[in-house]
């Protein structure tokens, strides 16, 4: 059953507060949160937990990081369709593309008696990703400015204080380009799908994320092609042997006055009496 409403990002709900001891009403803008299946030619693959905004960006990015698509231009159409559970994102992809989605549909198919899925989840979870080639250099106080520069325009976190993003930055470029969801992951493959609509080769920028480096933080953005990751929080052990793998350059712990940097410093333009962790 398809259900007719507005797909806002965030929504004003009423509220209590407690200031100096005493309840005070009043609302807050809180983000939305939906379940979004992702289906191609017509067979069910993923669902997420994500905000319903820059739903085509979600849906080109989530195919390209999955290795689903090589390029947007594969995906012959996207439908969002809304129903009563939530939204579907219902994809064509060329013959080519179809026929290897449907042999993996084939290949992954069969009974499982764990958790974890099996073997083939652990193989899937633990992918190679591709090697990042890319002689972009930046300045220190570049991935300053553009770290200052997503934090003003996190427009839907400014208001509901609850979501992620993922941004890219060019240094050529003054405007960053800014995707939010409420899931991490999502808001990254927002951005994604974004860059690659758009026809920039990310290995000329920086993309950066407003949460933690985890593994598939590092695997969807080498599977962008990315060069150059930029975090506010600190990576995982996994996190930096992947970007190791990849060549990807691995900066974290942005903050106003600095940040560390895990793999491939020389992509950065550090004097060589600064210390890189």
């Amino acid at each position: 059953m398809t259900v007719e409403r507005p797909l806002e990002p965030n929504v004003q709900v009423r509220r209590w507060a407690l200031r100096n001891g005493h309840g005070v009403p009043g609302s807050r803008s809180v983000p939305e949160e939906t379940a979004v299946a992702f289906t191609y030619n017509r067979s069910s693959y993923a669902v997420m937990m994500a905000t319903p905004s820059n739903l085509e960006d979600f849906a080109i990015g989530f195919s390209l990081s999955e290795g689903i698509v090589a390029a947007p231009a594969e995906i012959k159409s996207i439908e969002t369709v809304q129903t009563t559970l939530g939204l579907e994102l219902r994809m064509e992809l060329a013959d080519e593309p179809g026929q290897r989605f449907s042999d993996r549909r084939r290949h992954m198919a069969g009974p499982v008696g764990c958790g974890l899925c099996g073997i083939e989840s652990l193989k899937e979870a633990m992918r190679a990703v591709p090697s990042v080639t890319s002689e972009i250099r930046v300045m220190p106080e570049e991935i300053l400015s553009a770290v200052a520069a997503v934090a003003k325009a996190q427009t839907l976190n400014h208001s509901t204080r609850a979501v992620h993003a993922a941004a890219f930055w060019m240094p050529e470029k003054e405007d960053v380009i800014v995707r939010e969801d409420v899931g991490r992951h999502n808001a990254l493959d927002k951005l994604a799908g974004a860059v690659a609509s758009q026809g920039i080769d990310p290995s000329k920028g920086v993309v950066i994320i407003s949460s933690r480096v985890s593994v598939e933080m590092v695997q969807k953005a080498a599977m962008m092609g990315a060069s150059i990751l930029v975090a506010v929080s600190a990576p995982t052990a996994l996190a930096i042997r992947t970007a190791e793998a990849a060549g990807l350059t691995l900066v974290a712990i942005a903050r106003d006055d600095g940040f560390e940097v895990f793999v491939r410093p020389d992509r950065i333009q550090l004097d060589s009496s600064e210390n890189v962790a």
